[in-house]
């Protein structure tokens, strides 16, 4: 796959995944609003970013496209819940339109990153595999199990289609996230030496580093049609599901100094657990762990390279944006801001 479109490269997993695209020497068009900037992002000779709405794609977009990997998403469950129109249009619709006009367009393969999200909780002794019964239980991950459903009712001889329901992805990427579950626990052991735990830490939860998902979707590229096209793939490894307190201990071993887990609440009872046999026969494997994930955070705060603001807690943004968003529409005339800068002074007049 030569050319790939990337919708929402400008986000926590595109800002990684992109330049492992580059490296690989595939051209990549990123097509995003760009809600953190556009710097995130280097400047390369086969790289080409435009600034779009993925509610608004259109033919021009995918010329010359061989593949797409949708990212563009609103991407956790506080804003989706907030934001509960934005994330059916986003998540859902807006999707299966990529999928529909990457076909109509000639695309040959289409990858969809979902979400283990859509198991919902499970029992605590039960292994959720591709076949499993889904189970959603925010707007999010029922606005992905949509698309999901949505596109993989395309797929064909000549368009591959590929579902890809990644575990909860953790560790440093160019923009970052500390509003997940390893790097909102990294970042409070590492900044005040405490680390909260909700009481008894046995539930489950599985990981997968953003590094890893990333080089899954590379993976789906370039994957024989036979063994991926219209499939489903959970993207994580066996190793990387943890029971919460054991991944508390990891954490505050990783990182520098004394660190001191804090129990509160009443014990948890969601729980659930994902198997990820059928993506590693496909020939991928996980080459990251939370320690590695941890470490990198660590790394990256430690030499001032990311910090905790607004822009890394996604509701945050989102919530400020909107708020942005409001004082301009009460200020814009004809859609822009008044001058405000100082009139230049008039030379004295010399007429008689």
């Amino acid at each position: 796959m030569n050319r790939v479109l990337v919708t929402g490269g400008g986000g926590y997993i595109g800002t990684t995944l992109v330049p492992m695209l580059l490296e690989q020497e595939h051209e990549v068009r990123v097509a995003d609003r760009f809600f953190f900037g556009r710097s995130l992002l280097t400047d390369h000779p086969n790289l080409e970013m435009v600034g779009c709405d993925n509610r608004r794609l259109e033919p021009k977009h995918f010329d010359g496209v061989d593949a797409v990997i949708d990212l563009a998403a609103i991407s956790n469950d506080p804003s989706g819940e907030l934001f509960q129109e934005a994330t059916w249009a986003i998540n859902h619709r807006a999707r299966v339109r990529c999928a529909e006009m990457a076909k109509q367009e000639g695309v040959s393969r289409y990858i969809l990153p979902s979400s283990c999200s859509v198991y919902g909780f499970q029992d605590a002794d039960s292994i959720s595999v591709e076949d499993s019964p889904t189970n959603p239980l925010t707007t999010y991950a029922k606005a992905n199990l949509a698309a999901e459903e949505g596109v993989l009712e395309l797929f064909d001889n000549t368009f591959t289609v590929v579902v890809v329901r990644q575990a909860t992805v953790f560790g440093f990427s160019p923009r970052m996230r500390f509003d997940l579950a390893i790097n909102g626990m990294t970042y409070g052991a590492w900044r005040t030496g405490k680390l909260p735990l909700m009481r008894d830490g046995s539930q489950w939860r599985p990981m997968v580093h953003v590094k890893d998902t990333s080089s899954a979707m590379i993976h789906m590229l370039d994957a024989a049609t036979s063994q991926v096209n219209g499939e489903i793939f959970n993207v994580g490894s066996a190793n990387n599901v943890y029971q919460v307190g054991p991944l508390g201990e990891l954490v505050a071993e990783t990182v520098p100094g004394d660190v001191e887990i804090e129990w509160y609440g009443d014990p948890d009872h969601r729980s659930y657990r994902v198997g990820f046999e059928k993506i590693e026969a496909t020939g991928w494997r996980a080459q990251h762990d939370a320690g590695d994930g941890v470490a990198d955070i660590v790394d990256a705060l430690e030499r001032g390279i990311t910090d905790r603001t607004p822009e890394t807690i996604t509701l945050d943004w989102y919530t400020l944006l909107s708020k942005f968003t409001k004082i301009l529409d009460d200020v814009l005339i004809d859609g822009e801001l008044l001058d405000l800068s100082p009139e230049p002074e008039q030379p004295p007049s010399t007429a008689l």
